[in-house]
């Protein structure tokens, strides 16, 4: 079902003209992030941008795959968690760090932590993707796994912090990690020049938010777009609503969007610097990221093919336009999404 894009769009541009863009009211500015790139050059890599004869011709566009499953650990989340790492005092660096997450950000905060001699502690449910939960272990880091019917995520990682003396580093809601994700869009707007489109996955919000602060900076006229999954909405109603809402423990092929809300940090930015959110349903999902595989040769896990399934399936649209898409990570399990797509005849 397409959703009324162009509308919110231009409601959200009126808003935005009262505003200075470059001034956030929320903690998180573009030179946070333009601090961030250089904190982390030389460690996290300059992903490649890639283009597609065949989906311009598809989608009436010029489009520009960022594509960050070619970052180290496989997704974006490096780049958040080694600035956020990186600054922290050297008496937290002794005691360690601790996390939560379904595999993405666990390894990010894994490896960031082997790099700079932090031991770190992960919270993983003990359903995600199996090749998520091993890179986690070999980079050195303690993984403790939970139930995520029965516990959250959150209470489980508290009551270790509390215990150990640790020092939290969240997955999306935190300043220094909203910096570190929005150098995947400052790399793509210094690659290809100005966009009238930006399109990004969105789970907690930190890749969203801080892609937005770059795009209103690098790219003033860009319309950023954040694209999450049909089954776990909670973003999109927040955004429509302006009243932060939740989902519990939604049933979706895109685990890393699997989060219960957008932050207290990443939810007044995206209201302040996104121009709409849609949802795509889990079986456009999969055919996106079948498309990647076959025509674009890249792997790209189910959440990393978010913002590829809004652009294909028509959700978001725009002819003749400079368009960006963030393809966010490519650490997928092939047997759980061969046997979802086998139950829904998906190919």
């Amino acid at each position: 079902m397409r959703n009324s894009v162009e509308s919110n769009i231009n409601g959200a541009t009126k808003l935005m003209t009262k505003i200075e863009r470059d001034k956030n009211r929320e903690g998180v500015s573009y030179e946070d992030i333009a601090a961030a790139a250089t904190r982390i050059k030389g460690q996290a890599l300059l992903t490649p941008v890639f283009t597609s004869k065949t989906v311009n011709d598809r989608t009436k566009s010029q489009v520009f795959f960022k594509c960050e499953n070619f970052q180290r650990t496989g997704s974006f989340k490096f780049r958040g968690a080694y600035n956020a790492l990186i600054q922290l005092s050297e008496e937290q660096k002794h005691r360690g760090v601790i996390t939560y997450s379904s595999g993405n950000h666990a390894q990010a905060v894994a490896l960031a932590g082997k790099l700079l001699g932090i031991h770190t502690t992960i919270v993983m449910p003990e359903d995600s993707p199996a090749v998520k939960q091993t890179a986690t272990k070999s980079y050195g880091a303690e993984v403790i796994f939970y139930n995520r019917y029965k516990t959250t995520r959150e209470e489980v990682a508290g009551r270790l912090q509390q215990e150990r003396s640790l020092t939290m580093i969240p997955p999306y809601d935190h300043p220094h990690i909203i910096a570190g994700q929005g150098t995947v869009a400052l790399e793509l707007f210094e690659e290809v020049g100005s966009l009238d489109l930006l399109l990004v996955c969105c789970g907690g919000g930190g890749l969203l938010s801080g892609s937005a602060i770059s795009a209103a900076n690098l790219s003033p006229k860009c319309k950023v777009i954040g694209v999450e999954p049909e089954k776990g909405d909670d973003a999109t109603r927040s955004f429509h609503s302006k009243t932060l809402q939740t989902v519990h423990n939604p049933d979706t092929i895109a685990d890393g969007a699997r989060t219960a809300s957008l932050g207290a940090l990443t939810f007044p930015l995206i209201l302040h610097y996104v121009h709409d959110m849609v949802t795509v349903s889990d079986e456009a999902l999969l055919r996106a990221m079948f498309f990647l595989w076959e025509r674009l040769k890249i792997v790209v896990e189910p959440t990393g093919a978010l913002s590829t399934a809004a652009l294909l399936e028509g959700i978001v649209s725009a002819a003749n336009a400079r368009i960006g898409v963030i393809i966010s990570g490519g650490n997928v399990d092939l047997k759980q999404v061969s046997n979802f797509a086998q139950i829904n005849e998906i190919r």
